[in-house]
């Protein structure tokens, strides 16, 4: 169920998918957008069903030049983005991280994620979660699964339960740091 498109980004510069899932500070993926494009990557967002909820679609849209993608295409419905040569996953939840590591492929966004394995798609994981989810064994299974897949696993330290935030110490561009000695970015 392959949502790779069927010929290449036709742009000199990667594509990168940046999903995003369901946190506060989804609200601000626009930072981590506007530095892949300051790194000369076309960028399009795929998110989660209920991250929608937490991004301004309008804006990430128009930023992007891509409509963001949450549901799969019908059969004979156009792709509407590239192939990508990198996905970025932030901010990463807890519940995406362990289906993606389970290879439970419910939701466009961690179907994608599933198959970038098989493809052979770099990927960097940005995890964003509290310090309560964090202790749970199948989290620390989850995120050693992923290493096991190649899968860049990014710095950021949990924040207190039922506390939010930590929006101070999300490094968006971390994830174009994991990424770029693995892509070839020109500029």
């Amino acid at each position: 169920m392959s949502d790779q498109p069927d010929k290449p980004h036709q742009s000199k510069k990667p594509f990168l998918y940046v999903v995003v899932c369901a946190a506060g500070i989804a609200e601000d993926v626009g930072k981590l957008i506007t530095a892949a494009q300051e790194r000369h990557w076309d960028v399009g967002v795929v998110a989660t069903p209920q991250a929608l909820g937490f991004i301004d679609v309008q804006a990430v849209e128009a930023q992007t030049g891509y409509p963001i993608r949450s549901a799969w295409r019908t059969p004979g419905e156009p792709r509407p983005l590239p192939s990508a040569d990198a996905i970025a996953v932030a901010p990463a939840t807890f519940n995406t991280i362990n289906k993606w590591a389970a290879g439970i492929s419910d939701t466009l966004a961690v179907g994608i994620l599933c198959e970038a394995y098989g493809f052979g798609i770099p990927t960097a994981a940005l995890p964003y979660l509290n310090a309560a989810q964090a202790a749970h064994p199948a989290y620390q299974q989850s995120v050693e699964r992923l290493r096991e897949m190649g899968v860049l696993i990014g710095s950021y330290e949990p924040h207190r339960p039922k506390a939010g935030g930590g929006a101070d110490r999300f490094r968006w561009e971390e994830a174009l740091e994991l990424l770029t000695p693995r892509v070839s970015a020109p500029g």
